[in-house]
């Protein structure tokens, strides 16, 4: 895959991922230091924000908490919509939550956090000036993004329902490994993974971002020389060789390698 110069992504495609923590500046040499970030700030309405860039191509988002708040540091999936009024007032009547917004994020676009039934936190976004992340399938981009909970029979149906996506439940003779794929137009766009009674009881359903690497095993061993923690040791899986790791404020996040990656 390669950049995608200012397209904007179709409804109910993952077009935008965003972090919001503590301490914006020790964040920031983080990921630069682990992906090759830089940044440039704004927009100013969303606080201390900053946009991140490879090879001048924003990928991702990082914003900096009001210090009173003390909400969980995590990354967040947000969805392309053409209409973020008219989204969020579906996800509501399929059991869904709408935490903040919609709101205008300046010309940049509209925007709203959300929650599904079971409780897993994502965005929407109704592009203005900003269609999203600009790059993909490149080291330090994000590739994928994939729903861990405790099963894909009941959020994968409100997901479908929202977004138009079409599932695709992964074979498995043995029925242990539970797998819904979401399709646009015949194109997988996301997943969910129901692992059961494995979800970690301190975190919840929540969506995962895999950001691409050229090597997961190298890169692992990086985010812990910086001050992050491997979670999950690199392994082959249905995406390719993945880790897991945490950065130093804890957001959890995976590290991958694709077969469409270098």
């Amino acid at each position: 895959m390669t950049a995608a110069a200012g397209s904007q992504r179709p409804p109910g495609t993952p077009c935008w991922v965003s972090l919001m923590v503590h301490g914006l500046g020790n964040t920031e040499d983080f990921y630069a230091d682990l992906f090759g970030w830089e940044y440039e700030p704004g927009p100013h309405q969303l606080g201390p924000y900053v946009r991140a860039f490879l090879d001048g191509q924003e990928v991702a988002g990082i914003g900096e908490m009001p210090p009173d708040r003390h909400l969980p540091v995590a990354w967040t999936t947000y969805f392309a919509t053409d209409d973020a009024d008219a989204t969020a007032e579906a996800i509501r009547c399929c059991g869904g939550t709408v935490a903040v917004g919609p709101l205008d994020a300046g010309a940049a676009g509209r925007m709203a956090i959300c929650s599904d039934p079971l409780g897993a936190i994502f965005g929407i976004w109704q592009a203005g000036a900003h269609p999203g992340t600009r790059v993909h399938g490149v080291p330090g981009a994000p590739v994928w993004n994939e729903l861990v909970t405790q099963d894909t029979s009941t959020v994968g149906k409100f997901y479908q329902h929202v977004f138009g996506h079409e599932g695709e439940q992964h074979p498995d003779p043995s029925g242990d490994f539970d797998y819904l794929t979401l399709r646009l137009d015949g194109r997988p766009v996301a997943a969910v993974h129901g692992i059961g009674r494995s979800l970690p009881h301190d975190r919840g359903p929540h969506w995962m971002t895999y950001f691409e690497v050229a090597d997961p095993d190298a890169a692992a061993e990086r985010v812990a020389g910086l001050g992050g923690r491997v979670v999950g040791p690199p392994r082959d899986g249905v995406r390719g060789r993945v880790g897991v790791v945490a950065d130093p404020e804890g957001a959890v996040f995976a590290l991958v390698r694709t077969a469409a990656g270098p």
